[in-house]
């Protein structure tokens, strides 16, 4: 693994997950009450024995950049590092990142590559635990100039994403970005399951170079279609579980199912996800009601209860409130009580909360009500949002005393 070097795409602006992206790019969105998204796939790095580690950024990029830099640090004597590369303007390009495919080509002398390398490329969004050396071996053996890890899903979903065709051998003979119609997949479907690219890309160095030979901004729709037929390219069928978290409903729901009896991604396994340490004391909870639900370090809840819901770091929860179906981010710091802001950081007391996710540092005052109570599906009002049917307050939002939602 040692001539393997990953690159994480973490610079794309996020638009389907707004608010969240409000003040933080996909990947830095927090997750599982202590997490970000990036954690997973630096994370699954690590485990699979790979120490050259990027991370391409582009927008709203400040809270990645201190994320990465707070958590991945290794001792003096190792080679291993996780390193930003942020967009950048030269004398030869005066503009930004266009796609993926840009992002990467207008870095790819930072790699310092001889030729005999294999590119590693991920999505910084995206939830599952794999182990990459599976994957480079098949590719190895495969002897592929490029591989794709695919996944079977429903025929369903296929258009929300890219979908494959393989040969026996494995060989990928089609291609589609996003099918809109049953034309465009036909061949592509099998007793009503198809195959769908995870993001998860390898390439031999000089084969993504020659795929890069060229003005495609996007490895989805243009540079995989393109360099199908120029290349030999395989796809490595991943069984396990992966969910892209792209939306603020697919991000939803992935924190409920978290928060269930028995979750299909879940931070227990073996070789956790790594983040930054914190330091910070155990939650404490008095005189509460709390079922299946997750509460971080930190947290301080009285007289509450609280179903099916993630309670992030530092949460401060108070008496009487009735919280179910929600995703609560926590605070970045904790408010002294020599404060003088009338409505002060975390959830007051006689508040209930139904289906929403409250991002950090949010402010909710006494007796808030947020529940949807005219069940809209996408709404835009004063210090919330509504996305499918969810509440979201976003980050530093104020909520006074009373209010309705």
């Amino acid at each position: 693994m040692k001539k393997v070097i990953a690159l994480i795409l973490g610079g794309g602006q996020g638009k389907r997950l707004f608010p969240l992206t409000m003040h933080r790019s996909k990947p830095a969105v927090p997750i599982g009450g202590k997490y970000r998204l990036i954690d997973i796939p630096v994370s699954n790095c690590l485990h699979s024995g790979l120490k050259n580690i990027y991370v391409l950024t582009q927008f709203n990029s400040e809270s990645l950049n201190n994320h990465i830099n707070n958590t991945y640090r290794f001792d003096y004597f190792s080679r291993a590092f996780v390193r930003i590369l942020a967009a950048e303007q030269t004398v030869d390009n005066t503009t930004w990142f266009q796609g993926t495919a840009d992002a990467v080509r207008r870095n790819i002398f930072h790699l310092e590559l001889k030729g005999d390398e294999e590119i590693l490329i991920l999505s910084g969004d995206h939830l599952y635990n794999m182990d990459y050396r599976d994957l480079i071996g098949f590719h190895r053996k495969s002897k592929a100039d490029f591989t794709i890890s695919v996944i079977p899903v429903k025929e369903s979903e296929s258009r929300e994403l890219g979908i494959l065709k393989l040969g026996r051998s494995g060989k990928i003979v089609g291609f589609k970005e996003k099918p809109k119609t049953r034309s465009e997949m036909k061949g592509m479907v099998s007793r009503h399951h198809c195959l769908a690219s995870m993001g998860v890309y390898v390439f031999n160095a000089r084969a993504l170079l020659k795929a890069l030979d060229g003005n495609d901004v996007d490895f989805g729709k243009e540079v995989m279609p393109h360099t199908i037929r120029r290349l030999k390219g395989f796809g490595y069928i991943f069984n396990g579980y992966w969910k892209d978290v792209g939306t603020i409903k697919s991000f939803y729901d992935v924190n409920m199912e978290m928060a269930s009896s028995k979750p299909h991604f879940s931070f227990f396994y073996e070789g956790a996800v790594f983040t930054r340490p914190r330091f910070l004391p155990t939650a404490r909870a008095f005189n509460c009601k709390i079922r299946l639900s997750m509460l971080a370090e930190g947290c301080v809840i009285r007289d509450a209860e609280i179903k099916n819901s993630i309670v992030g770091l530092r949460s401060i929860i108070g008496k009487n409130c009735r919280i179910s179906r929600t995703v609560i981010m926590g605070a970045d710091y904790y408010e002294g009580r020599a404060s003088k802001e009338p409505v002060r950081v975390g959830i007051g007391d006689n508040t209930s909360i139904d289906k929403a996710i409250v991002d950090k540092n949010a402010r909710i005052g006494r007796n808030v009500i947020i529940t949807n109570v005219k069940r809209l599906k996408n709404f835009d009002g004063p210090n919330y949002f509504i996305r499918d049917g969810i509440v979201i307050i976003p980050k530093n939002a104020i909520l006074k005393d009373g209010t309705r939602i």
